[in-house]
Protein backbone atom coordinates (compact mmCIF):
# COMPACT_ATOMS: atom_id res chain seq x y z
CA UNK A 1 0.00 0.00 0.00
CA UNK A 2 1.30 3.43 -0.95
CA UNK A 3 1.73 5.78 1.99
CA UNK A 4 -0.94 8.46 2.15
CA UNK A 5 0.40 12.00 1.97
CA UNK A 6 -0.57 14.79 4.34
CA UNK A 7 -0.06 18.12 2.62
CA UNK A 8 -0.42 21.59 4.16
CA UNK A 9 -1.12 24.44 1.75
CA UNK A 10 0.15 27.99 1.91
CA UNK A 11 -2.19 30.33 0.02
CA UNK A 12 -0.05 33.45 -0.30
CA UNK A 13 -1.24 36.99 -1.08
CA UNK A 14 1.16 39.94 -0.97
CA UNK A 15 3.79 37.85 0.76
CA UNK A 16 1.51 36.66 3.58
CA UNK A 17 -0.34 33.38 4.09
CA UNK A 18 -4.10 33.95 3.87
CA UNK A 19 -7.11 31.68 4.37
CA UNK A 20 -10.77 32.16 3.66
CA UNK A 21 -14.00 30.26 3.06
CA UNK A 22 -15.16 29.37 -0.45
CA UNK A 23 -12.17 31.38 -1.79
CA UNK A 24 -13.32 34.69 -0.21
CA UNK A 25 -13.05 36.64 3.08
CA UNK A 26 -9.33 36.03 3.41
CA UNK A 27 -7.73 36.28 6.86
CA UNK A 28 -4.01 36.89 7.45
CA UNK A 29 -2.33 33.83 8.98
CA UNK A 30 1.36 34.77 8.98
CA UNK A 31 4.74 34.53 7.27
CA UNK A 32 5.02 31.75 4.67
CA UNK A 33 8.63 31.01 5.61
CA UNK A 34 7.84 30.67 9.33
CA UNK A 35 4.77 28.52 8.70
CA UNK A 36 6.63 26.31 6.22
CA UNK A 37 9.41 25.73 8.76
CA UNK A 38 6.81 24.66 11.33
CA UNK A 39 5.34 22.10 8.94
CA UNK A 40 8.81 20.76 8.23
CA UNK A 41 9.27 20.20 11.98
CA UNK A 42 5.85 18.54 12.28
CA UNK A 43 6.61 15.99 9.57
CA UNK A 44 4.37 17.08 6.70
CA UNK A 45 4.92 14.91 3.62
CA UNK A 46 4.78 17.71 1.07
CA UNK A 47 4.05 21.42 0.95
CA UNK A 48 2.01 23.36 -1.59
CA UNK A 49 2.69 27.07 -2.11
CA UNK A 50 0.06 28.91 -4.15
CA UNK A 51 0.48 32.57 -5.03
CA UNK A 52 -3.28 33.09 -5.16
CA UNK A 53 -3.29 36.58 -6.67
CA UNK A 54 -0.44 36.25 -9.19
CA UNK A 55 -2.75 35.55 -12.14
CA UNK A 56 -5.28 38.21 -11.18
CA UNK A 57 -2.46 40.76 -10.67
CA UNK A 58 -0.87 39.63 -13.96
CA UNK A 59 2.52 38.91 -12.46
CA UNK A 60 4.75 35.89 -11.93
CA UNK A 61 5.03 33.91 -8.71
CA UNK A 62 7.13 35.44 -5.94
CA UNK A 63 10.37 33.55 -6.57
CA UNK A 64 12.19 35.16 -3.64
CA UNK A 65 9.66 33.70 -1.20
CA UNK A 66 10.00 30.29 -2.85
CA UNK A 67 13.77 30.52 -2.45
CA UNK A 68 13.43 31.42 1.24
CA UNK A 69 10.99 28.55 1.87
CA UNK A 70 13.22 26.04 0.10
CA UNK A 71 16.03 26.92 2.50
CA UNK A 72 13.89 25.84 5.45
CA UNK A 73 12.05 22.79 4.13
CA UNK A 74 13.35 19.54 2.69
CA UNK A 75 10.05 17.88 1.84
CA UNK A 76 8.78 18.09 -1.77
CA UNK A 77 7.57 21.61 -2.59
CA UNK A 78 4.90 22.31 -5.21
CA UNK A 79 4.56 25.92 -6.35
CA UNK A 80 1.82 27.54 -8.40
CA UNK A 81 0.38 30.90 -9.35
CA UNK A 82 1.07 33.09 -12.36
CA UNK A 83 3.02 30.46 -14.32
CA UNK A 84 2.55 31.17 -18.02
CA UNK A 85 5.67 29.83 -19.75
CA UNK A 86 8.26 27.08 -19.58
CA UNK A 87 10.74 29.76 -18.53
CA UNK A 88 8.51 30.58 -15.54
CA UNK A 89 8.56 26.89 -14.59
CA UNK A 90 12.33 26.73 -14.96
CA UNK A 91 12.81 29.77 -12.73
CA UNK A 92 10.68 28.26 -9.96
CA UNK A 93 12.38 24.87 -10.16
CA UNK A 94 15.75 26.64 -9.92
CA UNK A 95 14.43 28.63 -6.93
CA UNK A 96 13.76 25.38 -5.06
CA UNK A 97 10.41 24.02 -6.21
CA UNK A 98 10.21 20.28 -6.90
CA UNK A 99 6.96 20.50 -8.86
CA UNK A 100 5.02 23.30 -10.54
CA UNK A 101 1.27 23.70 -10.39
CA UNK A 102 -0.62 25.03 -13.42
CA UNK A 103 -4.18 26.28 -13.33
CA UNK A 104 -5.50 29.28 -15.30
CA UNK A 105 -2.65 29.34 -17.83
CA UNK A 106 -3.13 25.66 -18.65
CA UNK A 107 -6.82 26.20 -19.29
CA UNK A 108 -6.01 29.15 -21.55
CA UNK A 109 -3.36 27.15 -23.43
CA UNK A 110 -3.34 23.41 -22.69
CA UNK A 111 -0.15 22.98 -24.72
CA UNK A 112 1.69 24.51 -21.76
CA UNK A 113 1.23 21.23 -19.86
CA UNK A 114 2.83 19.25 -22.68
CA UNK A 115 5.68 21.72 -23.04
CA UNK A 116 6.49 21.49 -19.34
CA UNK A 117 6.19 17.70 -19.27
CA UNK A 118 8.52 17.35 -22.23
CA UNK A 119 11.18 19.57 -20.67
CA UNK A 120 10.95 18.62 -16.99
CA UNK A 121 9.05 15.31 -16.93
CA UNK A 122 5.45 14.44 -16.05
CA UNK A 123 6.40 14.04 -12.39
CA UNK A 124 7.05 17.81 -12.20
CA UNK A 125 3.70 18.80 -13.69
CA UNK A 126 0.77 19.23 -11.32
CA UNK A 127 -2.47 20.59 -12.73
CA UNK A 128 -4.59 22.31 -10.10
CA UNK A 129 -8.32 22.17 -10.75
CA UNK A 130 -10.71 24.43 -8.83
CA UNK A 131 -14.16 22.88 -9.06
CA UNK A 132 -17.59 24.27 -8.25
CA UNK A 133 -21.00 22.68 -8.67
CA UNK A 134 -23.51 24.33 -10.98
CA UNK A 135 -26.62 24.63 -8.78
CA UNK A 136 -28.98 24.20 -11.73
CA UNK A 137 -27.42 21.20 -13.48
CA UNK A 138 -25.40 19.62 -10.67
CA UNK A 139 -22.40 19.41 -13.01
CA UNK A 140 -18.89 20.25 -11.83
CA UNK A 141 -17.25 23.17 -13.62
CA UNK A 142 -13.67 24.38 -13.53
CA UNK A 143 -12.93 27.90 -12.32
CA UNK A 144 -9.90 30.08 -13.07
CA UNK A 145 -8.24 33.25 -11.74
CA UNK A 146 -8.32 32.18 -8.11
CA UNK A 147 -11.90 30.94 -8.36
CA UNK A 148 -13.20 34.17 -9.87
CA UNK A 149 -14.08 33.01 -13.39
CA UNK A 150 -16.01 29.98 -14.55
CA UNK A 151 -14.54 28.23 -17.58
CA UNK A 152 -16.41 26.22 -20.20
CA UNK A 153 -14.74 23.01 -19.05
CA UNK A 154 -16.54 20.39 -17.01
CA UNK A 155 -14.21 19.08 -14.32
CA UNK A 156 -14.03 15.43 -15.40
CA UNK A 157 -13.41 16.34 -19.03
CA UNK A 158 -10.67 18.79 -18.10
CA UNK A 159 -9.02 16.26 -15.77
CA UNK A 160 -8.82 13.76 -18.65
CA UNK A 161 -7.49 16.42 -21.01
CA UNK A 162 -4.84 17.58 -18.52
CA UNK A 163 -3.57 14.04 -17.97
CA UNK A 164 -3.51 13.36 -21.71
CA UNK A 165 -1.37 16.48 -22.09
CA UNK A 166 1.19 15.26 -19.56
CA UNK A 167 -0.01 16.13 -16.06
CA UNK A 168 1.58 13.69 -13.62
CA UNK A 169 -0.69 14.67 -10.74
CA UNK A 170 -3.93 16.54 -10.12
CA UNK A 171 -4.61 18.87 -7.19
CA UNK A 172 -8.38 19.12 -7.10
CA UNK A 173 -10.05 21.66 -4.83
CA UNK A 174 -13.78 21.63 -4.16
CA UNK A 175 -14.73 25.29 -3.97
CA UNK A 176 -18.05 24.24 -2.45
CA UNK A 177 -16.17 22.65 0.43
CA UNK A 178 -13.25 25.10 0.74
CA UNK A 179 -12.85 26.34 4.31
CA UNK A 180 -16.16 24.84 5.45
CA UNK A 181 -14.60 22.02 7.52
CA UNK A 182 -17.55 19.82 6.52
CA UNK A 183 -15.53 17.00 4.98
CA UNK A 184 -13.98 16.31 1.58
CA UNK A 185 -16.19 16.01 -1.50
CA UNK A 186 -16.11 12.21 -1.69
CA UNK A 187 -18.43 12.07 -4.70
CA UNK A 188 -16.13 14.34 -6.72
CA UNK A 189 -12.99 12.29 -6.06
CA UNK A 190 -14.74 9.00 -6.74
CA UNK A 191 -15.82 10.35 -10.12
CA UNK A 192 -12.33 11.65 -10.90
CA UNK A 193 -10.56 8.39 -10.16
CA UNK A 194 -12.86 6.68 -12.65
CA UNK A 195 -11.51 8.79 -15.51
CA UNK A 196 -7.80 9.39 -14.73
CA UNK A 197 -4.97 7.15 -13.56
CA UNK A 198 -2.57 9.66 -11.99
CA UNK A 199 -2.26 10.54 -8.29
CA UNK A 200 -4.98 12.87 -7.04
CA UNK A 201 -4.68 15.26 -4.09
CA UNK A 202 -8.00 16.06 -2.42
CA UNK A 203 -8.44 19.63 -1.23
CA UNK A 204 -11.29 21.50 0.41
CA UNK A 205 -13.39 20.65 3.44
CA UNK A 206 -11.00 19.08 5.96
CA UNK A 207 -12.19 19.72 9.49
CA UNK A 208 -11.55 16.59 11.53
CA UNK A 209 -9.30 13.54 11.54
CA UNK A 210 -12.33 11.50 10.51
CA UNK A 211 -12.59 13.51 7.30
CA UNK A 212 -9.11 12.33 6.31
CA UNK A 213 -9.99 8.76 7.23
CA UNK A 214 -13.17 9.01 5.16
CA UNK A 215 -11.51 10.33 2.00
CA UNK A 216 -8.72 7.75 2.18
CA UNK A 217 -11.20 4.93 2.88
CA UNK A 218 -13.83 5.81 0.31
CA UNK A 219 -11.64 7.04 -2.56
CA UNK A 220 -8.28 6.28 -4.10
CA UNK A 221 -6.75 9.72 -3.57
CA UNK A 222 -3.10 9.48 -2.57
CA UNK A 223 -2.89 12.81 -0.75
CA UNK A 224 -5.10 15.09 1.29
CA UNK A 225 -4.45 18.81 1.52
CA UNK A 226 -5.61 21.20 4.20
CA UNK A 227 -4.85 24.72 5.34
CA UNK A 228 -6.83 26.34 8.15
CA UNK A 229 -6.99 23.32 10.48
CA UNK A 230 -3.20 23.12 10.38
CA UNK A 231 -2.58 26.88 10.36
CA UNK A 232 -4.71 27.45 13.46
CA UNK A 233 -3.54 24.35 15.33
CA UNK A 234 -6.91 22.59 15.31
CA UNK A 235 -5.24 19.35 14.21
CA UNK A 236 -1.52 18.64 14.46
CA UNK A 237 0.15 16.68 11.69
CA UNK A 238 1.83 14.20 14.11
CA UNK A 239 -1.53 13.46 15.78
CA UNK A 240 -3.28 13.10 12.41
CA UNK A 241 -0.65 10.65 11.18
CA UNK A 242 -0.83 8.68 14.42
CA UNK A 243 -4.61 8.29 14.09
CA UNK A 244 -4.35 7.39 10.39
CA UNK A 245 -1.82 4.71 11.25
CA UNK A 246 -4.13 3.38 13.97
CA UNK A 247 -6.90 3.23 11.37
CA UNK A 248 -4.76 0.99 9.20
CA UNK A 249 -3.28 3.43 6.70
CA UNK A 250 0.35 3.49 5.66
CA UNK A 251 1.83 6.89 6.49
CA UNK A 252 5.38 8.20 6.33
Amino acid sequence: MLAKRIIPCLDVDNGRVKKGVNFVNLVDVGSPVDIAATYEEQGADELVFLDITATVDRRTTMRDVVTDISKHVFMPLTVGGGIKTVDDMSALLKAGADKVSLNSAALARPELISEGAQKFGNQCMVVAIDVKTDPETGKWYVYTHGGRKRSDWEALAWAKEAVSRGAGELLVTSMDKDGTKSGFDIKLYKALEEVVDVPIIASGGAGTVQHFIDVFTETGVTGALAASIFHFGEISIPDLKSQLKAAGFAVR
